[in-house]
């Protein structure tokens, strides 16, 4: 019988990512290959739904929204601000204006730098794009207990910022 996709299975598989811009441009990454625990090392959950039950040498292609990965776009978030306050010299339209006021790091887009005001994109720098994997899987095997274990303790340590 061929194995498939299930929980606590080794997989390892290929994958080329390719990222479509907001401005509609499209990225492609090198391919890589990766290697984790299904169903404990965490994955978009398009990716996870996509690998249930596929077996070495199965080609899928998974569409990955903006949400699930960057976040979605939210076109509430921009806003016109004052200039009182920002330091001139890093107001460049385009470009990404940093600085750290009251101990806490204000970042956003510059949109447009206006006489008194700056039109700010406060969104993440990824909001909105999306993410096409082709992916091939390389290899499955059932995992041993002791991978399990340190892959529930990665995966741990990830969901509470530790790495």
């Amino acid at each position: 019988m061929d194995e498939c996709v299930r929980e606590d299975m080794a997989v390892r598989l290929k994958y080329t990512m390719k990222t479509r811009l907001m401005d509609g441009e499209t990225k492609e990454r090198p391919t890589e290959e990766l290697e984790f625990i299904y169903g404990v090392e965490r994955q978009v959950p398009s990716l996870e739904d996509a690998l249930n039950g596929a077996k070495v040498g199965d080609l899928l292609k998974v569409n990955v929204a903006p949400g699930e990965i960057y976040g979605e776009y939210d076109p509430s978030l921009i806003r016109e601000i004052p200039k009182k306050g920002l330091i001139r010299q890093r107001l460049q339209e385009k470009h990404y204006y940093r600085q750290i006021k009251g101990g806490t790091l204000v970042c956003f887009k510059v949109l447009e730098v206006r006489p008194e005001t700056v039109l700010a994109d406060f969104n993440k720098p990824m909001a909105g794009i999306n993410v096409f994997l082709d992916i091939e899987i390389l290899g499955l095997r059932q995992a041993t207990p002791e991978e399990i274990n340190d892959a529930m303790e990665s995966q741990l340590k990830r969901s509470i910022g530790c790495g």
